[in-house]
This record gives C-alpha cells, sequence and structure tokens, in this order.
C-alpha cells in the first residue's frame, strides 16, 4: 500500500467546494471517484483545506493509499483524462507512510484578489471581488498588521463552524498594488491554520477600512471584541485562492 502526494489546482466556480457533501459536486468526490475506478475498490482522498463553494486552488494538496501498481506519472495522465478541464492534477509523489496531506501542514498561504477599477475584465470576473470604488492601500496595509502574530481571531470566524480553539498565528500579511480593471490588488496572508471564512471576514474588513468607513485602529478593537458581528462582511468566494501548503 503506497501513499501517495498529490499537487492539484482546480477553478472552484462549479463546484461545491473541497469537500464530498451530499448534494453537487465537490472536488475530493471527482478524485474519489476517478481513483476508485482505478484501484477497483473505494478510496478516501485527504486533503489540506477544505475550501469552500466558489473558492479556486493554485496548489491543492492532497493524499492516498493505493495498492495498484501505476506509477506516479501513468496516474497523472490517467487522472486529468477523466477529470474535468478545471481541474488538473499537477504531480503526483509518493511518500513516506507517515505524510498526510493535513496532519503534516504547518502553514497554508491564502491570496485574496479585488478590483477596485469601475468596470472588471471579462476574463477575470469569476476570480476576483469586484468593488467599482477606490480603496487606500495604505490604510488597509496600516490595520493588516494589528492581525500579525498570535491572536483569537474568534471575530473573524465564520459561522457553524466547531472548533477547539479559535487561536491563530498570521505570520505575514502583504499587499500587492492593482485595482485596475485588469489587474487585482492582491492581498497573500500566511498563517499556521484558519478558521473558516477567516480570510474572506479579513478582506471584508479590510476593505472597510480602505473605504475610509473604519479607521485602521478599529481592527484591533474588533479582535478585542471576539464578536463576528463587530467585523466586516465577508467578502465573496471567488476572490479566493489556496496558494501554497507548508510542510
Amino acid at each position: 500500500m503506497r501513499n501517495l502526494k498529490i499537487t492539484l489546482q482546480y477553478d472552484g466556480t462549479n463546484y461545491v467546494g473541497w469537500q464530498r457533501q451530499a448534494a453537487g459536486v465537490s472536488i475530493q468526490g471527482l478524485l474519489e471517484e476517478a481513483l476508485t475506478r482505478i484501484e477497483g475498490s473505494p478510496i478516501t482522498v485527504h486533503g489540506a483545506g477544505r475550501t469552500d463553494a466558489g473558492v479556486h486552488a493554485l496548489a491543492q494538496i492532497a493524499t492516498i493509499r493505493l495498492e495498484a501498481g501505476i506509477d506516479p506519472p501513468a496516474l497523472t495522465r490517467a487522472l486529468n483524462a477523466v477529470l474535468p478541464p478545471d481541474v488538473r492534477v499537477l504531480v503526483i509523489e509518493e511518500v513516506e507512510p507517515q505524510f498526510h496531506a493535513r496532519f503534516s501542514a504547518v502553514g497554508k498561504v491564502y491570496e485574496y484578489r479585488i478590483v477596485t477599477a469601475p468596470i472588471v475584465s471579462s476574463f477575470l470576473h469569476r476570480y476576483v471581488w469586484h468593488l467599482a470604488r477606490p480603496l487606500d492601500l495604505g490604510t488597509m496595509r496600516e490595520g493588516s498588521t494589528l492581525l500579525v502574530g498570535a491572536h483569537d481571531f474568534a471575530a473573524f470566524q465564520g459561522g457553524g463552524a466547531a472548533v477547539a480553539s479559535t487561536e491563530r498565528t498570521v505570520r505575514a500579511i502583504e499587499w500587492q498594488e492593482g485595482g485596475e480593471y485588469d489587474r487585482p490588488l492582491v492581498m497573500r496572508i500566511e498563517a499556521q491554520g484558519f478558521l473558516r471564512h477567516m480570510v474572506r471576514n479579513i478582506a471584508g474588513t479590510l476593505a472597510e477600512v480602505g473605504a475610509g468607513r473604519w479607521p485602521p485602529s478599529r481592527v484591533a478593537d474588533i479582535l478585542a471584541s471576539r464578536d463576528r458581528t463587530q467585523a466586516g462582511p465577508t467578502a465573496p468566494p471567488q476572490g479566493l485562492f489556496l496558494v501554497h501548503v507548508n510542510y
């Protein structure tokens, strides 16, 4: 029984998210169906993170246990031959038995992309939050610094999540200038782990700061409140990308 690490990317527009669900098409479900046909028996795919409906991944990681003797390059080709074109397996590697896509991870990197021009490119609208209003990048960067470090991020957690602790460590938040109709403004955030909707709630809060509705200092007050109703709106899913998983 081999332990295989799969690196894949996907456009999440047409899917209910990573996790297999009772209704709708999921990335996990697509992979499991394809791999089960190859193995001849049910296969469970473990992902590094459960991206939500509409969220994209540039490099999601998954692990599987496989008995079939097909080598990784041939398995990559076989999967890409049956998966839809908006889901691509980039590489498959055999790894040590104890490696696990989720439990071996020590951090993740996400990007959130925003276009603030009056119009958005027809080639980008599925991959950005279109605000159609200017944002002050300086104040957003100032507010971002208050989120770096170890904090209780309960105020930025989406509803319906059950976790042992809402404390997380954000290692960095960086902003790349943009905003034009075909060049997004990009927030890149790295943390040891994330709560449900945490990145999207941070993006929505910092957009309120950038729009001038809140001073940057309010970010610290929101953190201290531990109250989700104090933070900004949940930014829409299509602007969010899982970029990298650290091991």
